[in-house]
């Protein structure tokens, strides 16, 4: 089957779905109002890398340090120093995308319903902070007001909406003379909606609570927290990195949930390889947090290459982010990717999104079995970049080769799905919706 053949057909299955599903104005809502976010995301993420120096100073002597060493190791010891206010930029964007999100999702289906826009996004921003960040001795707990909270920020959202339109659909609301100011009618019909969200969804929160003993996104995370305490193979490890992606898909932060047990795993058999080398043997725990570096290369879902494909794309949309998001993504953070794309609710192409860690780290797992890369036994930084993580693991070139092998593999396992999502995007562009797939696509 040539590449034309294939395209076709991933075209022919997929572009149906796609366009289905973009049109459903729910998930527009949803995918267009992560998108209203990404200048935030992207902006915030250049931050968090600079707050993270791409150097390791149990490695480095810097008596005997070269110039660039000695810079490193100067910037390394001013962001440690001054970590917290480097990283404020990152905290008020990224660090918000939930809340920002229920209030873009919100704006965006009240606007397909032609209903009051910017005051359907204040009340999502109002029950979502109700519920995700109640005051506490006078401040509030910000743990869900970033992408541990997306999932909670899509479905208060969407459902506020949805609560205030079958306000307005009843008809419960004041009728005034034409003298009376818009905003003042505005702001009277605003009251009731606002109130029957907060018994509704507020009530729901406090009946979780009472039941469960913790708040609506705290009992989400428990519950889609994996109780998987044997994960130390490969089966197993590919089971639950699949499982955090699958999450992603959903708008679910699926790295942080399943973070403690991949990120734990790694570090502790690392560790072991660590001692092996001190013993003068070689390490042989192929389960190491290098496994787990590659599970999220260029982000979750190995996004890089996809981030490489848009860099050269000939969509507006997809060129311009591919370019703004392969430099984060060097350093494995995707949200830019992930909400601006967007991965979330995309069913063209969550499936290379899937296979490829799968891919990359099967190969990873028997390329370490084999020989032909050094298990790691150090403990790398981290947001630094994926070749030089892979370098500092092991101390081994062949790493940095590797994890450029991979990255090149990611590039072909997303460009025939890329290539079907590019079309779409480019009819989109151009106005043309709706339309009967073409008989060829070309291929660049």
């Amino acid at each position: 089957m040539n590449s034309n053949t294939l395209l076709e057909k991933l075209d022919k299955t997929l572009s149906p779905i796609g366009a289905k599903i973009g049109e459903q104005r729910h998930l527009k809502s949803i995918s267009t109002g992560m998108m209203m976010t990404l200048p935030l995301i992207v902006i915030g993420s250049l931050f968090l890398i600079f707050a993270n120096p791409p150097v390791n100073t149990e490695l480095v002597d810097p008596n005997t340090a070269n110039v660039l060493m000695k810079f490193l190791l100067a910037w390394k010891n001013f962001a440690v120093e001054n970590y917290a206010v480097i990283t404020t930029p990152y905290d008020m964007t990224m660090g918000m995308v939930g809340v920002m999100s229920a209030f873009t999702i919100a704006y965006c289906l009240a606007g397909e319903y032609k209903m009051n826009s910017s005051m359907s996004g204040l009340i999502a921003i109002a029950m979502f902070l109700m519920i995700c960040a109640p005051v506490s001795e006078g401040s509030i707990p910000v743990s869900f007001l970033g992408a541990d909270g997306l999932f909670v920020a899509i479905i208060i959202g969407l459902s506020s909406v949805e609560i205030t339109r079958f306000v307005e659909s009843k008809g419960w609301q004041f009728k005034f003379p034409d003298s009376v100011p818009p905003a003042v009618t505005s702001f009277v019909n605003t009251m009731l909606p606002l109130l029957i969200n907060i018994v509704v969804l507020y009530g729901i929160n406090i009946a979780v609570m009472a039941t469960m003993g913790v708040n609506i996104p705290q009992a989400v995370m428990n519950i889609l927290s994996p109780a998987l305490s044997v994960v130390d193979n490969l089966w197993g490890f590919l089971a639950i990195i699949t499982f955090g992606n699958i999450l992603w898909i959903l708008g679910v932060n699926g790295t942080s949930i399943i973070f403690p047990i991949a990120f734990t795993l790694g570090m502790s058999n690392t560790g072991i390889n660590a001692d092996l080398m001190a013993a003068g043997q070689d390490p042989n725990i192929y389960m190491n947090l290098q496994m787990f570096r590659v599970a999220i290369l260029g982000g979750a879902g190995n996004t890089l290459g996809l981030a490489l494909l848009m860099s050269r794309s000939q969509s507006t949309h997809l060129k311009s982010l591919g370019r703004l998001a392969t430099v984060p993504g060097i350093c494995g953070i995707n949200e830019p990717i992930i909400f601006g794309t967007p991965i979330v609710f995309n069913p063209i192409l969550a499936i290379p999104f899937i296979v490829t860690p799968i891919v990359n780290v099967s190969l990873t797992y028997f390329a370490q079995v084999m020989g032909v890369i050094t298990p790691g036994y150090m403990i790398d930084p981290s947001f630094t970049p994926f070749f030089v993580q892979a370098y500092l693991s092991s101390m081994d070139f062949r790493n940095v080769i590797f994890v450029f092998a991979l990255v090149a593999i990611s590039v072909a396992i997303y460009y025939p799905f890329f290539k079907v999502y590019e079309k779409n995007m480019l009819n989109q562009e151009r106005g043309v919706y709706n339309q009967p797939a073409v008989q060829e696509l070309k291929i660049k």
